[in-house]
Protein backbone atom coordinates (compact mmCIF):
# COMPACT_ATOMS: atom_id res chain seq x y z
CA UNK A 1 0.00 0.00 0.00
CA UNK A 2 1.07 3.45 -0.76
CA UNK A 3 2.48 5.34 2.67
CA UNK A 4 -0.73 7.82 2.93
CA UNK A 5 0.42 11.51 2.58
CA UNK A 6 -2.26 14.46 2.10
CA UNK A 7 0.24 16.26 0.35
CA UNK A 8 0.16 14.18 -2.64
CA UNK A 9 -3.72 15.85 -3.34
CA UNK A 10 -2.87 17.12 -6.65
CA UNK A 11 -0.46 20.20 -5.32
CA UNK A 12 -3.63 20.33 -5.21
CA UNK A 13 -18.84 25.47 25.90
CA UNK A 14 -17.84 22.25 26.29
CA UNK A 15 -20.52 20.16 26.80
CA UNK A 16 -20.86 17.09 28.94
CA UNK A 17 -22.09 14.06 27.29
CA UNK A 18 -25.34 13.57 29.88
CA UNK A 19 -26.57 16.88 28.75
CA UNK A 20 -26.04 15.90 25.09
CA UNK A 21 -27.46 12.67 24.90
CA UNK A 22 -31.10 12.28 23.60
CA UNK A 23 -31.68 8.98 25.47
CA UNK A 24 -30.37 6.18 26.80
CA UNK A 25 -30.31 4.24 23.50
CA UNK A 26 -28.91 4.74 20.16
CA UNK A 27 -31.91 4.73 16.94
CA UNK A 28 -30.65 1.88 14.75
CA UNK A 29 -29.61 2.29 11.51
CA UNK A 30 -30.58 0.61 8.33
CA UNK A 31 -28.06 -0.83 6.05
CA UNK A 32 -25.67 1.82 4.50
CA UNK A 33 -23.57 4.75 5.12
CA UNK A 34 -26.13 7.12 6.54
CA UNK A 35 -29.36 5.18 6.25
CA UNK A 36 -32.57 5.82 7.46
CA UNK A 37 -32.98 6.30 11.68
CA UNK A 38 -35.65 3.37 12.73
CA UNK A 39 -38.50 5.54 15.03
CA UNK A 40 -38.24 5.19 18.62
CA UNK A 41 -41.69 3.42 20.83
CA UNK A 42 -40.37 5.88 23.08
CA UNK A 43 -41.20 9.06 23.23
CA UNK A 44 -37.61 10.78 23.36
CA UNK A 45 -36.66 13.50 26.39
CA UNK A 46 -36.87 17.19 25.55
CA UNK A 47 -33.51 18.22 23.21
CA UNK A 48 -30.88 20.22 25.06
CA UNK A 49 -30.84 24.18 23.88
CA UNK A 50 -27.72 25.09 22.26
CA UNK A 51 -28.42 29.45 21.66
CA UNK A 52 -26.58 31.24 19.03
CA UNK A 53 -26.33 34.65 20.47
CA UNK A 54 -24.04 37.75 20.49
CA UNK A 55 -21.24 37.73 22.84
CA UNK A 56 -18.21 39.44 23.52
CA UNK A 57 -14.58 37.96 23.50
CA UNK A 58 -11.05 39.38 24.24
CA UNK A 59 -9.52 38.93 20.51
CA UNK A 60 -6.90 42.20 21.17
CA UNK A 61 -4.98 43.34 24.35
CA UNK A 62 -5.98 45.73 26.50
CA UNK A 63 -6.40 48.83 26.13
CA UNK A 64 -8.75 47.33 23.26
CA UNK A 65 -12.39 47.08 23.99
CA UNK A 66 -13.30 43.41 23.89
CA UNK A 67 -15.00 42.57 20.07
CA UNK A 68 -19.08 42.39 19.44
CA UNK A 69 -19.12 38.78 18.25
CA UNK A 70 -21.55 35.59 17.58
CA UNK A 71 -20.76 32.05 19.25
CA UNK A 72 -23.24 28.81 20.21
CA UNK A 73 -23.81 28.67 23.61
CA UNK A 74 -21.27 29.73 26.36
CA UNK A 75 -17.77 28.70 24.80
CA UNK A 76 -16.13 30.69 22.14
CA UNK A 77 -15.06 26.76 20.66
CA UNK A 78 -17.90 24.84 22.01
CA UNK A 79 -16.42 20.97 22.00
CA UNK A 80 -19.90 18.61 21.57
CA UNK A 81 -18.61 15.31 22.49
CA UNK A 82 -20.55 11.43 22.31
CA UNK A 83 -19.97 7.80 21.94
CA UNK A 84 -20.53 5.91 18.30
CA UNK A 85 -24.05 4.83 18.16
CA UNK A 86 -25.77 7.95 20.76
CA UNK A 87 -27.78 9.88 19.03
CA UNK A 88 -27.52 13.53 19.13
CA UNK A 89 -30.89 15.87 20.07
CA UNK A 90 -30.20 19.71 20.11
CA UNK A 91 -32.55 22.58 19.75
CA UNK A 92 -30.75 25.32 18.29
CA UNK A 93 -32.29 28.50 19.26
CA UNK A 94 -30.84 31.40 16.23
CA UNK A 95 -30.68 34.68 19.06
CA UNK A 96 -28.83 36.57 16.33
CA UNK A 97 -30.51 38.69 13.83
CA UNK A 98 -29.60 37.01 10.24
CA UNK A 99 -30.95 33.41 9.64
CA UNK A 100 -29.30 30.41 10.14
CA UNK A 101 -28.47 26.69 10.02
CA UNK A 102 -25.73 24.40 11.18
CA UNK A 103 -24.08 22.00 8.71
CA UNK A 104 -22.46 18.62 10.62
CA UNK A 105 -19.37 19.33 8.62
CA UNK A 106 -18.28 15.51 7.27
CA UNK A 107 -20.95 13.45 9.10
CA UNK A 108 -22.77 11.01 6.98
CA UNK A 109 -25.62 12.42 7.59
CA UNK A 110 -29.44 12.07 7.34
CA UNK A 111 -30.37 14.05 4.71
CA UNK A 112 -33.38 16.51 6.42
CA UNK A 113 -30.14 16.89 9.11
CA UNK A 114 -27.56 17.80 7.08
CA UNK A 115 -27.68 20.93 7.83
CA UNK A 116 -27.64 23.67 4.76
CA UNK A 117 -30.61 26.36 4.86
CA UNK A 118 -32.57 26.75 1.92
CA UNK A 119 -31.69 22.75 0.21
CA UNK A 120 -32.08 20.50 3.03
CA UNK A 121 -34.08 22.35 5.68
CA UNK A 122 -35.56 25.61 5.97
CA UNK A 123 -33.12 28.34 7.85
CA UNK A 124 -33.72 29.11 11.25
CA UNK A 125 -35.32 32.37 11.30
CA UNK A 126 -34.05 35.28 14.12
CA UNK A 127 -35.86 34.73 17.15
CA UNK A 128 -36.99 30.54 15.70
CA UNK A 129 -35.57 27.40 16.50
CA UNK A 130 -34.87 24.12 15.24
CA UNK A 131 -34.08 20.28 16.64
CA UNK A 132 -31.49 18.51 15.26
CA UNK A 133 -31.45 14.81 15.91
CA UNK A 134 -29.26 12.30 14.45
CA UNK A 135 -27.46 9.50 15.20
CA UNK A 136 -23.65 9.51 13.70
CA UNK A 137 -22.70 6.71 11.42
CA UNK A 138 -18.92 6.88 12.30
CA UNK A 139 -16.70 8.12 15.07
CA UNK A 140 -14.06 11.15 14.10
CA UNK A 141 -13.38 14.53 14.52
CA UNK A 142 -16.42 16.78 12.61
CA UNK A 143 -17.02 20.34 12.23
CA UNK A 144 -20.08 22.47 13.16
CA UNK A 145 -20.11 25.33 10.65
CA UNK A 146 -23.09 27.75 9.97
CA UNK A 147 -24.17 27.30 5.70
CA UNK A 148 -27.52 28.54 4.33
CA UNK A 149 -27.42 29.53 0.69
CA UNK A 150 -26.33 32.98 -0.34
CA UNK A 151 -25.80 33.60 3.82
CA UNK A 152 -23.00 31.71 5.69
CA UNK A 153 -19.67 33.82 5.32
CA UNK A 154 -21.38 36.69 7.91
CA UNK A 155 -22.16 33.56 11.19
CA UNK A 156 -19.15 32.04 10.41
CA UNK A 157 -16.94 35.30 10.02
CA UNK A 158 -18.89 36.46 13.50
CA UNK A 159 -17.61 33.42 15.09
CA UNK A 160 -20.03 30.50 15.01
CA UNK A 161 -18.47 27.49 14.48
CA UNK A 162 -17.94 24.58 16.48
CA UNK A 163 -16.46 20.56 16.87
CA UNK A 164 -18.58 17.36 17.12
CA UNK A 165 -16.65 14.81 18.84
CA UNK A 166 -17.75 10.87 18.54
CA UNK A 167 -15.73 8.64 20.37
CA UNK A 168 -14.76 5.24 19.40
CA UNK A 169 -15.87 2.51 21.64
CA UNK A 170 -11.65 1.35 22.07
CA UNK A 171 -10.40 4.85 21.51
CA UNK A 172 -6.46 4.44 21.24
CA UNK A 173 -4.95 5.25 25.15
CA UNK A 174 -4.13 8.67 25.53
CA UNK A 175 -3.20 10.68 28.32
CA UNK A 176 -5.18 14.01 27.09
CA UNK A 177 -7.43 14.78 24.15
CA UNK A 178 -7.28 18.08 23.02
CA UNK A 179 -9.50 19.57 20.05
CA UNK A 180 -8.29 22.59 18.56
CA UNK A 181 -10.55 24.68 16.70
CA UNK A 182 -8.91 27.29 14.38
CA UNK A 183 -10.46 30.76 13.21
CA UNK A 184 -9.47 34.01 12.40
CA UNK A 185 -11.28 37.20 12.55
CA UNK A 186 -10.98 40.57 10.43
CA UNK A 187 -10.83 43.53 12.86
CA UNK A 188 -10.60 47.35 12.42
CA UNK A 189 -7.76 49.38 14.87
CA UNK A 190 -10.46 49.68 17.08
CA UNK A 191 -11.03 45.98 17.82
CA UNK A 192 -14.23 45.80 15.94
CA UNK A 193 -15.29 43.13 13.00
CA UNK A 194 -14.60 45.25 9.79
CA UNK A 195 -18.45 44.77 7.53
CA UNK A 196 -19.23 41.91 6.00
CA UNK A 197 -20.90 41.26 2.32
CA UNK A 198 -17.57 42.67 0.42
CA UNK A 199 -18.16 41.62 -3.07
CA UNK A 200 -13.96 42.75 -3.81
CA UNK A 201 -13.47 39.21 -0.67
CA UNK A 202 -15.91 37.33 -2.44
CA UNK A 203 -14.31 37.33 -5.95
CA UNK A 204 -10.60 36.42 -4.65
CA UNK A 205 -9.34 34.94 -1.89
CA UNK A 206 -12.18 35.27 0.26
CA UNK A 207 -12.78 37.07 3.85
CA UNK A 208 -9.14 36.73 5.33
CA UNK A 209 -8.82 37.57 9.26
CA UNK A 210 -6.00 39.74 10.73
CA UNK A 211 -6.48 38.28 14.10
CA UNK A 212 -5.91 34.02 14.37
CA UNK A 213 -7.50 32.42 17.13
CA UNK A 214 -7.24 28.57 18.56
CA UNK A 215 -10.44 27.59 20.77
CA UNK A 216 -11.61 31.57 20.79
CA UNK A 217 -8.21 32.23 22.04
CA UNK A 218 -5.08 34.91 20.65
CA UNK A 219 -2.22 32.85 19.99
CA UNK A 220 -0.04 30.64 20.54
CA UNK A 221 -2.41 28.91 22.74
CA UNK A 222 -0.03 26.63 25.22
CA UNK A 223 -0.56 23.42 25.91
CA UNK A 224 0.91 21.70 29.08
CA UNK A 225 0.58 17.92 30.07
CA UNK A 226 2.54 15.82 32.33
CA UNK A 227 6.60 14.10 30.78
CA UNK A 228 5.66 11.24 28.56
CA UNK A 229 2.13 12.11 27.64
CA UNK A 230 1.07 10.50 24.80
CA UNK A 231 -1.42 13.31 23.27
CA UNK A 232 -4.52 13.01 20.69
CA UNK A 233 -4.78 16.31 18.95
CA UNK A 234 -7.56 17.30 16.95
CA UNK A 235 -7.28 20.30 14.35
CA UNK A 236 -10.02 21.51 12.74
CA UNK A 237 -10.37 24.93 10.61
CA UNK A 238 -13.11 26.34 10.89
CA UNK A 239 -11.78 30.08 9.15
CA UNK A 240 -14.15 31.86 6.59
CA UNK A 241 -10.94 31.61 4.14
CA UNK A 242 -7.95 31.50 5.47
CA UNK A 243 -5.78 27.89 3.96
CA UNK A 244 -2.68 27.62 5.66
CA UNK A 245 0.22 24.93 5.76
CA UNK A 246 1.09 23.81 9.38
CA UNK A 247 4.59 22.65 10.48
CA UNK A 248 5.41 20.19 13.57
CA UNK A 249 8.63 22.19 15.32
CA UNK A 250 10.53 19.79 18.19
CA UNK A 251 7.83 16.92 17.63
CA UNK A 252 6.99 13.94 16.30
CA UNK A 253 3.25 14.30 15.19
CA UNK A 254 1.57 10.83 13.30
CA UNK A 255 -1.56 11.56 11.60
CA UNK A 256 -4.06 8.87 12.57
CA UNK A 257 -7.22 10.30 11.02
CA UNK A 258 -7.93 12.78 7.70
CA UNK A 259 -11.33 14.70 7.82
CA UNK A 260 -12.68 12.22 10.40
CA UNK A 261 -11.36 9.01 9.25
CA UNK A 262 -9.31 6.69 10.43
CA UNK A 263 -5.85 5.75 7.95
CA UNK A 264 -2.72 4.07 8.77
CA UNK A 265 -0.94 5.99 10.76
CA UNK A 266 1.97 7.98 9.36
CA UNK A 267 4.14 11.09 9.50
CA UNK A 268 3.94 13.76 7.34
CA UNK A 269 5.84 14.51 4.93
CA UNK A 270 8.41 17.15 5.57
CA UNK A 271 6.70 17.37 9.09
CA UNK A 272 3.52 19.56 7.38
CA UNK A 273 0.07 19.57 6.45
CA UNK A 274 -2.09 21.20 4.25
CA UNK A 275 -4.98 23.16 6.16
CA UNK A 276 -7.90 24.06 3.96
CA UNK A 277 -11.34 25.35 5.83
CA UNK A 278 -13.32 22.56 6.77
CA UNK A 279 -9.94 19.91 6.88
CA UNK A 280 -9.44 18.06 10.31
CA UNK A 281 -6.70 16.25 11.38
CA UNK A 282 -6.50 13.71 14.39
CA UNK A 283 -2.71 13.44 15.75
CA UNK A 284 -1.24 11.66 18.57
CA UNK A 285 2.38 12.54 19.63
CA UNK A 286 4.52 12.26 22.51
CA UNK A 287 5.87 14.57 24.87
CA UNK A 288 9.72 13.76 25.78
CA UNK A 289 10.15 12.31 29.11
CA UNK A 290 11.90 15.56 30.53
CA UNK A 291 10.02 18.60 31.96
CA UNK A 292 10.33 21.99 29.39
CA UNK A 293 9.38 23.29 26.42
CA UNK A 294 8.42 20.24 24.43
CA UNK A 295 7.80 21.92 20.54
CA UNK A 296 5.54 24.05 18.80
CA UNK A 297 2.76 23.65 15.91
CA UNK A 298 3.06 26.13 13.38
CA UNK A 299 1.57 27.85 9.96
CA UNK A 300 3.69 28.55 7.56
CA UNK A 301 2.57 32.67 6.91
CA UNK A 302 5.42 35.27 6.70
CA UNK A 303 8.18 34.21 9.16
CA UNK A 304 6.32 31.75 11.23
CA UNK A 305 2.83 32.17 12.98
CA UNK A 306 3.01 29.82 16.41
CA UNK A 307 -0.39 28.35 16.65
CA UNK A 308 0.15 26.23 19.75
CA UNK A 309 3.25 26.00 22.36
CA UNK A 310 3.38 22.17 23.98
CA UNK A 311 4.78 22.16 27.46
CA UNK A 312 6.25 19.13 29.66
CA UNK A 313 5.33 19.84 32.83
CA UNK A 314 4.72 18.23 36.45
CA UNK A 315 5.48 14.45 37.70
CA UNK A 316 6.20 12.57 34.44
CA UNK A 317 3.67 9.54 33.30
CA UNK A 318 5.21 5.86 34.02
CA UNK A 319 6.51 4.55 30.31
CA UNK A 320 6.68 0.60 31.57
CA UNK A 321 4.64 -1.63 29.23
CA UNK A 322 3.57 1.74 27.20
CA UNK A 323 2.79 0.60 23.59
CA UNK A 324 4.45 2.13 20.08
CA UNK A 325 1.67 4.72 18.51
CA UNK A 326 -0.75 3.11 16.54
CA UNK A 327 -3.39 2.99 14.09
CA UNK A 328 -7.25 3.98 15.33
CA UNK A 329 -9.74 1.19 14.55
CA UNK A 330 -11.56 1.61 10.83
CA UNK A 331 -15.14 2.77 10.78
CA UNK A 332 -17.61 -0.26 9.93
CA UNK A 333 -20.09 1.51 7.83
CA UNK A 334 -17.44 2.88 5.36
CA UNK A 335 -18.25 1.42 1.75
CA UNK A 336 -15.53 -1.90 1.54
CA UNK A 337 -14.80 -1.14 -2.23
CA UNK A 338 -15.71 1.30 -4.89
CA UNK A 339 -15.92 -0.12 -8.75
CA UNK A 340 -14.50 2.18 -10.92
CA UNK A 341 -15.49 0.53 -14.11
CA UNK A 342 -18.78 0.85 -13.84
CA UNK A 343 -19.20 4.40 -12.11
CA UNK A 344 -21.75 7.39 -13.90
CA UNK A 345 -18.56 9.85 -14.86
CA UNK A 346 -19.39 13.74 -14.71
CA UNK A 347 -16.88 16.35 -15.70
CA UNK A 348 -16.67 19.58 -13.76
CA UNK A 349 -15.33 22.98 -14.46
CA UNK A 350 -15.07 25.53 -11.81
CA UNK A 351 -14.96 29.24 -13.18
CA UNK A 352 -15.54 32.94 -11.93
CA UNK A 353 -14.25 35.29 -9.69
CA UNK A 354 -11.50 37.80 -11.12
CA UNK A 355 -7.73 37.23 -11.95
CA UNK A 356 -4.56 37.51 -9.27
CA UNK A 357 -1.51 39.71 -11.24
CA UNK A 358 1.00 37.22 -10.64
CA UNK A 359 3.27 40.12 -10.50
CA UNK A 360 1.78 42.15 -8.05
CA UNK A 361 0.80 39.68 -5.50
CA UNK A 362 -2.34 40.69 -4.01
CA UNK A 363 -4.05 42.75 -6.42
CA UNK A 364 -6.97 42.08 -9.01
CA UNK A 365 -8.90 43.39 -11.11
CA UNK A 366 -12.26 44.47 -9.50
CA UNK A 367 -15.04 42.09 -10.26
CA UNK A 368 -18.35 44.03 -12.21
CA UNK A 369 -20.54 41.31 -12.57
CA UNK A 370 -23.39 39.98 -10.85
CA UNK A 371 -22.25 40.15 -6.89
CA UNK A 372 -24.92 36.77 -6.65
CA UNK A 373 -23.32 34.35 -9.03
CA UNK A 374 -19.67 35.40 -8.73
CA UNK A 375 -18.31 31.66 -9.11
CA UNK A 376 -19.83 28.74 -11.09
CA UNK A 377 -19.67 25.53 -11.62
CA UNK A 378 -20.48 24.11 -15.12
CA UNK A 379 -21.07 27.64 -16.23
CA UNK A 380 -24.09 27.83 -13.48
CA UNK A 381 -24.09 29.75 -10.33
CA UNK A 382 -25.45 27.63 -7.40
CA UNK A 383 -29.19 28.51 -6.47
CA UNK A 384 -31.81 26.53 -3.92
CA UNK A 385 -33.93 26.39 -6.73
CA UNK A 386 -31.75 24.64 -9.63
CA UNK A 387 -32.01 20.90 -10.52
CA UNK A 388 -29.45 18.72 -9.54
CA UNK A 389 -26.43 18.69 -11.69
CA UNK A 390 -26.83 14.54 -11.80
CA UNK A 391 -28.89 12.25 -10.34
CA UNK A 392 -27.89 8.61 -9.55
CA UNK A 393 -29.30 5.74 -8.08
CA UNK A 394 -28.51 4.80 -4.52
CA UNK A 395 -25.03 2.35 -3.97
CA UNK A 396 -24.24 3.53 -7.42
CA UNK A 397 -20.53 4.31 -7.77
CA UNK A 398 -19.66 8.19 -9.32
CA UNK A 399 -16.49 9.67 -10.26
CA UNK A 400 -16.04 13.07 -10.34
CA UNK A 401 -13.24 14.86 -12.31
CA UNK A 402 -12.84 18.29 -11.62
CA UNK A 403 -11.05 21.20 -13.31
CA UNK A 404 -9.93 24.35 -11.32
CA UNK A 405 -10.28 27.06 -14.29
CA UNK A 406 -10.43 29.87 -11.98
CA UNK A 407 -7.34 32.07 -10.67
CA UNK A 408 -7.08 30.86 -7.27
CA UNK A 409 -6.47 27.52 -5.07
CA UNK A 410 -10.22 25.98 -4.61
CA UNK A 411 -11.42 23.85 -1.68
CA UNK A 412 -14.22 21.68 -2.13
CA UNK A 413 -16.74 19.84 0.30
CA UNK A 414 -18.35 16.85 -0.33
CA UNK A 415 -21.74 16.52 1.77
CA UNK A 416 -23.54 13.16 3.33
CA UNK A 417 -20.28 10.75 1.56
CA UNK A 418 -16.97 10.33 1.85
CA UNK A 419 -14.69 10.11 -1.03
CA UNK A 420 -11.01 8.33 -2.73
CA UNK A 421 -9.28 10.83 -4.26
CA UNK A 422 -7.69 9.20 -7.36
CA UNK A 423 -4.05 9.26 -8.96
CA UNK A 424 -4.28 11.10 -12.08
CA UNK A 425 -3.41 7.82 -14.05
CA UNK A 426 -7.27 6.44 -12.61
CA UNK A 427 -5.42 4.10 -11.09
CA UNK A 428 -5.78 3.59 -7.92
CA UNK A 429 -6.46 6.05 -4.85
CA UNK A 430 -4.56 7.26 -2.13
CA UNK A 431 -5.24 5.30 0.73
CA UNK A 432 -7.31 7.67 2.89
CA UNK A 433 -10.66 8.86 2.64
CA UNK A 434 -11.75 12.87 2.73
CA UNK A 435 -14.45 14.54 2.48
CA UNK A 436 -12.59 18.09 1.64
CA UNK A 437 -10.11 18.71 -1.62
CA UNK A 438 -8.11 21.24 -2.65
CA UNK A 439 -7.10 21.46 -6.10
CA UNK A 440 -4.53 24.50 -7.07
CA UNK A 441 -5.43 27.05 -9.68
CA UNK A 442 -5.15 25.65 -13.62
CA UNK A 443 -5.12 22.19 -12.31
CA UNK A 444 -7.64 18.99 -11.92
CA UNK A 445 -8.52 16.39 -9.06
CA UNK A 446 -10.55 13.07 -9.63
CA UNK A 447 -12.53 11.64 -6.98
CA UNK A 448 -14.37 8.72 -6.40
CA UNK A 449 -17.43 7.93 -3.88
CA UNK A 450 -20.34 5.43 -3.28
CA UNK A 451 -23.56 7.37 -3.73
CA UNK A 452 -25.17 5.18 -0.89
CA UNK A 453 -26.63 8.07 1.09
CA UNK A 454 -30.20 9.50 -0.02
CA UNK A 455 -30.98 12.98 -0.76
CA UNK A 456 -29.64 16.09 -2.47
CA UNK A 457 -26.24 16.62 -1.80
CA UNK A 458 -23.63 19.54 -2.20
CA UNK A 459 -20.47 19.57 -3.65
CA UNK A 460 -19.65 23.33 -2.29
CA UNK A 461 -17.14 25.63 -1.37
CA UNK A 462 -15.45 26.06 1.80
CA UNK A 463 -14.50 28.98 1.44
CA UNK A 464 -17.36 30.84 2.53
CA UNK A 465 -17.64 33.79 0.63
CA UNK A 466 -17.45 32.30 -2.34
CA UNK A 467 -20.16 29.29 -1.70
CA UNK A 468 -22.30 32.48 -0.80
CA UNK A 469 -21.82 33.60 -4.56
CA UNK A 470 -21.82 30.61 -6.37
CA UNK A 471 -19.40 28.35 -5.91
CA UNK A 472 -21.61 24.89 -5.16
CA UNK A 473 -23.68 22.47 -7.48
CA UNK A 474 -26.02 19.30 -6.08
CA UNK A 475 -26.25 15.83 -7.03
CA UNK A 476 -29.46 13.55 -6.11
CA UNK A 477 -29.27 9.77 -4.93
CA UNK A 478 -32.22 8.17 -5.17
Amino acid sequence: MRKPDPMAQPEPGSFSRRDLLAGSAALALLPGAAAAQAPSKAAPPEPKALRAAPAKLRLKPEPAPETEVWRLGEDAAPVLRIKLGEPLRLRVENGTDRPLSLHWHGVRNRNAMDGVGGVTQEPIKPGDSFIYEFTPPDAGTFLIRPLVVGGSSEPSGRGIAGMLIVEEPSPPAVDQDLALLLQDWRLDEAGALQPFGQVAFAAAAGRLGSVVTLNGRPIPLNLEARPGSRLRLRLANACNARSLRIRFDGLKAYVAAVDGQPTDTFEPLKATLPLAPGTRYDLLLDLPAQAGSAGAITALIGQGLPLATLTASGEPVPQAGRAAIGSIPENKRLPTEIRLQNALRRDLVLTGGVRPDKTKPGTETPYSGDPAKVWQVNGASGAAGAPPLFSVKRGGVVVLAIRNDTGFIQSLHLHGHVFRLLHQLDDGWEPYWLDTVQIPEGRSAQIAFVADNPGRWLLGATVLERFDTGLWTSFEVS
